[in-house]
Protein backbone atom coordinates (compact mmCIF):
# COMPACT_ATOMS: atom_id res chain seq x y z
CA UNK A 1 0.00 0.00 0.00
CA UNK A 2 2.77 2.36 0.93
CA UNK A 3 4.59 1.63 -2.31
CA UNK A 4 1.43 2.39 -4.30
CA UNK A 5 1.02 5.72 -2.49
CA UNK A 6 4.62 6.68 -3.21
CA UNK A 7 4.16 5.73 -6.85
CA UNK A 8 0.99 7.86 -7.10
CA UNK A 9 2.67 10.87 -5.46
CA UNK A 10 5.63 10.50 -7.78
CA UNK A 11 3.28 10.36 -10.79
CA UNK A 12 1.34 13.43 -9.67
CA UNK A 13 4.60 15.22 -9.03
CA UNK A 14 5.80 14.42 -12.53
CA UNK A 15 2.52 15.62 -14.03
CA UNK A 16 2.55 18.76 -11.96
CA UNK A 17 6.10 19.59 -12.97
CA UNK A 18 5.42 19.01 -16.64
CA UNK A 19 2.17 21.02 -16.48
CA UNK A 20 3.91 23.87 -14.73
CA UNK A 21 6.60 23.76 -17.35
CA UNK A 22 3.97 24.14 -20.10
CA UNK A 23 2.34 27.08 -18.30
CA UNK A 24 5.67 28.80 -17.82
CA UNK A 25 6.53 28.30 -21.47
CA UNK A 26 3.20 29.75 -22.59
CA UNK A 27 3.46 32.76 -20.26
CA UNK A 28 7.02 33.47 -21.29
CA UNK A 29 5.99 33.22 -24.95
CA UNK A 30 3.23 35.78 -24.42
CA UNK A 31 5.58 38.10 -22.57
CA UNK A 32 8.09 37.86 -25.39
CA UNK A 33 5.52 38.54 -28.12
CA UNK A 34 3.74 41.41 -26.35
CA UNK A 35 6.51 44.05 -26.68
CA UNK A 36 6.92 43.26 -30.38
CA UNK A 37 3.23 43.89 -31.09
CA UNK A 38 3.14 47.23 -29.16
CA UNK A 39 5.56 49.16 -31.41
CA UNK A 40 6.16 49.32 -35.19
CA UNK A 41 9.18 47.69 -36.67
CA UNK A 42 12.05 49.62 -38.21
CA UNK A 43 10.72 49.32 -41.74
CA UNK A 44 7.39 50.86 -40.76
CA UNK A 45 9.10 53.68 -38.87
CA UNK A 46 11.39 54.45 -41.80
CA UNK A 47 8.48 54.35 -44.26
CA UNK A 48 6.49 56.79 -42.12
CA UNK A 49 9.48 59.10 -41.86
CA UNK A 50 10.01 59.09 -45.62
CA UNK A 51 6.33 59.81 -46.27
CA UNK A 52 6.45 62.72 -43.84
CA UNK A 53 9.54 64.17 -45.53
CA UNK A 54 7.92 63.82 -48.96
CA UNK A 55 4.87 65.69 -47.68
CA UNK A 56 6.98 68.52 -46.27
CA UNK A 57 9.02 68.76 -49.48
CA UNK A 58 5.85 68.88 -51.57
CA UNK A 59 4.50 71.76 -49.47
CA UNK A 60 7.82 73.62 -49.71
CA UNK A 61 8.11 73.14 -53.47
CA UNK A 62 4.52 74.33 -53.99
CA UNK A 63 5.54 77.74 -52.59
CA UNK A 64 8.20 78.23 -55.28
CA UNK A 65 6.84 79.78 -58.51
CA UNK A 66 6.98 77.31 -61.40
CA UNK A 67 8.85 78.94 -64.28
CA UNK A 68 9.17 76.06 -66.73
CA UNK A 69 8.40 72.38 -67.23
CA UNK A 70 12.08 71.62 -66.55
CA UNK A 71 11.53 72.26 -62.84
CA UNK A 72 9.22 69.25 -62.58
CA UNK A 73 12.19 67.04 -63.54
CA UNK A 74 14.54 68.41 -60.88
CA UNK A 75 16.08 65.99 -58.43
CA UNK A 76 15.36 66.26 -54.71
CA UNK A 77 18.64 68.10 -53.88
CA UNK A 78 18.02 70.52 -56.77
CA UNK A 79 14.50 71.24 -55.54
CA UNK A 80 15.79 71.96 -52.04
CA UNK A 81 18.51 74.24 -53.45
CA UNK A 82 15.97 76.07 -55.61
CA UNK A 83 13.66 76.63 -52.64
CA UNK A 84 16.57 77.92 -50.52
CA UNK A 85 17.61 80.39 -53.25
CA UNK A 86 14.02 81.57 -53.64
CA UNK A 87 13.78 82.25 -49.89
CA UNK A 88 17.08 84.18 -49.95
CA UNK A 89 15.85 86.33 -52.85
CA UNK A 90 12.67 87.10 -50.93
CA UNK A 91 14.74 88.17 -47.93
CA UNK A 92 16.77 90.55 -50.11
CA UNK A 93 13.59 92.06 -51.57
CA UNK A 94 12.09 92.52 -48.11
CA UNK A 95 15.25 94.28 -46.92
CA UNK A 96 15.21 96.62 -49.94
CA UNK A 97 11.55 97.42 -49.33
CA UNK A 98 12.30 98.13 -45.68
CA UNK A 99 15.09 100.55 -46.62
CA UNK A 100 12.85 102.24 -49.18
CA UNK A 101 10.10 102.60 -46.57
CA UNK A 102 12.52 104.21 -44.13
CA UNK A 103 13.58 106.68 -46.83
CA UNK A 104 9.97 107.59 -47.60
CA UNK A 105 9.22 108.06 -43.91
CA UNK A 106 12.21 110.39 -43.59
CA UNK A 107 11.03 112.43 -46.58
CA UNK A 108 7.53 112.57 -45.11
CA UNK A 109 9.01 113.78 -41.84
CA UNK A 110 10.81 116.61 -43.64
CA UNK A 111 7.64 117.54 -45.54
CA UNK A 112 5.60 117.57 -42.34
CA UNK A 113 8.13 119.82 -40.66
CA UNK A 114 8.08 122.21 -43.60
CA UNK A 115 4.26 122.22 -43.80
CA UNK A 116 4.02 123.03 -40.10
CA UNK A 117 5.96 126.20 -40.75
CA UNK A 118 8.91 125.20 -38.60
CA UNK A 119 11.33 125.92 -41.45
CA UNK A 120 10.14 129.38 -42.40
CA UNK A 121 13.17 131.52 -42.95
CA UNK A 122 15.24 128.34 -43.15
CA UNK A 123 18.54 129.02 -44.93
CA UNK A 124 20.98 126.30 -43.85
CA UNK A 125 20.82 123.34 -46.26
CA UNK A 126 20.28 119.77 -45.12
CA UNK A 127 20.81 116.55 -47.05
CA UNK A 128 19.62 112.96 -46.66
CA UNK A 129 21.07 110.12 -48.74
CA UNK A 130 19.86 106.50 -48.98
CA UNK A 131 20.84 103.61 -51.20
CA UNK A 132 18.06 101.29 -52.35
CA UNK A 133 19.66 98.53 -54.39
CA UNK A 134 21.38 100.24 -57.33
CA UNK A 135 19.40 103.47 -56.84
CA UNK A 136 20.82 106.34 -54.81
CA UNK A 137 18.14 108.62 -53.35
CA UNK A 138 19.17 112.17 -52.45
CA UNK A 139 16.87 114.58 -50.63
CA UNK A 140 18.16 118.14 -50.31
CA UNK A 141 16.41 120.84 -48.29
CA UNK A 142 17.51 124.43 -48.95
CA UNK A 143 16.26 127.96 -48.81
CA UNK A 144 14.57 129.51 -51.82
CA UNK A 145 17.99 130.62 -53.02
CA UNK A 146 19.43 127.08 -52.93
CA UNK A 147 18.99 126.19 -56.60
CA UNK A 148 22.73 126.41 -57.18
CA UNK A 149 23.31 123.71 -54.52
CA UNK A 150 20.94 121.47 -56.45
CA UNK A 151 22.88 122.16 -59.66
CA UNK A 152 26.17 121.32 -57.92
CA UNK A 153 24.70 118.06 -56.65
CA UNK A 154 23.60 117.06 -60.16
CA UNK A 155 27.05 117.86 -61.53
CA UNK A 156 28.78 115.75 -58.84
CA UNK A 157 26.54 112.79 -59.61
CA UNK A 158 27.38 113.02 -63.33
CA UNK A 159 31.10 113.36 -62.62
CA UNK A 160 31.06 110.13 -60.60
CA UNK A 161 29.55 108.24 -63.55
CA UNK A 162 26.05 107.74 -62.14
CA UNK A 163 22.92 108.14 -64.28
CA UNK A 164 20.16 110.40 -62.97
CA UNK A 165 16.84 108.58 -63.27
CA UNK A 166 14.70 111.53 -62.21
CA UNK A 167 15.00 114.81 -60.33
CA UNK A 168 12.35 117.12 -58.95
CA UNK A 169 11.87 119.99 -56.53
CA UNK A 170 9.03 121.73 -54.76
CA UNK A 171 8.80 124.84 -52.63
CA UNK A 172 6.97 125.08 -49.32
CA UNK A 173 7.00 128.40 -47.57
CA UNK A 174 10.56 129.72 -47.45
CA UNK A 175 12.18 126.35 -48.19
CA UNK A 176 12.71 124.07 -51.17
CA UNK A 177 12.75 120.29 -51.25
CA UNK A 178 14.95 118.74 -53.98
CA UNK A 179 14.76 115.00 -54.73
CA UNK A 180 17.24 113.14 -56.95
CA UNK A 181 17.23 109.45 -57.92
CA UNK A 182 20.46 108.23 -59.52
CA UNK A 183 21.52 104.78 -60.69
CA UNK A 184 25.00 103.74 -59.57
CA UNK A 185 27.16 100.82 -60.69
CA UNK A 186 27.02 97.51 -58.85
CA UNK A 187 30.08 96.52 -56.87
CA UNK A 188 31.86 99.88 -57.05
CA UNK A 189 32.21 102.67 -54.50
CA UNK A 190 30.68 105.49 -56.56
CA UNK A 191 27.77 105.78 -54.14
CA UNK A 192 30.18 106.38 -51.25
CA UNK A 193 32.10 109.01 -53.21
CA UNK A 194 28.89 110.76 -54.23
CA UNK A 195 27.66 110.78 -50.64
CA UNK A 196 30.94 112.22 -49.36
CA UNK A 197 31.11 114.94 -52.01
CA UNK A 198 27.47 115.98 -51.58
CA UNK A 199 27.86 116.07 -47.82
CA UNK A 200 30.95 118.26 -48.22
CA UNK A 201 29.03 120.71 -50.43
CA UNK A 202 26.33 121.06 -47.80
CA UNK A 203 28.82 121.37 -44.93
CA UNK A 204 30.78 124.06 -46.77
CA UNK A 205 27.58 125.99 -47.40
CA UNK A 206 26.60 125.77 -43.73
CA UNK A 207 30.02 127.10 -42.74
CA UNK A 208 29.58 130.05 -45.11
CA UNK A 209 26.16 130.86 -43.71
CA UNK A 210 27.22 130.40 -40.09
CA UNK A 211 30.97 131.14 -39.88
Amino acid sequence: MESNTLSALRFLSDIGCSGLGIQEFQVEGLMERKPCSSRPDRKTTERNRRNQMKGLLSRLHSLVPQQSSRESKLTLPDQLCEAANYIKNLQVKVEKMREHKEGLLEIEKINTTMNNGLMIGFKSPEIRIWKNGSILEVVLVTGLDGQFIFNKSVRVIHEEGADIVNASFSDVGDAMLHTIHAKVGDGDSSDERISQRLQKIVNDMVMELHP
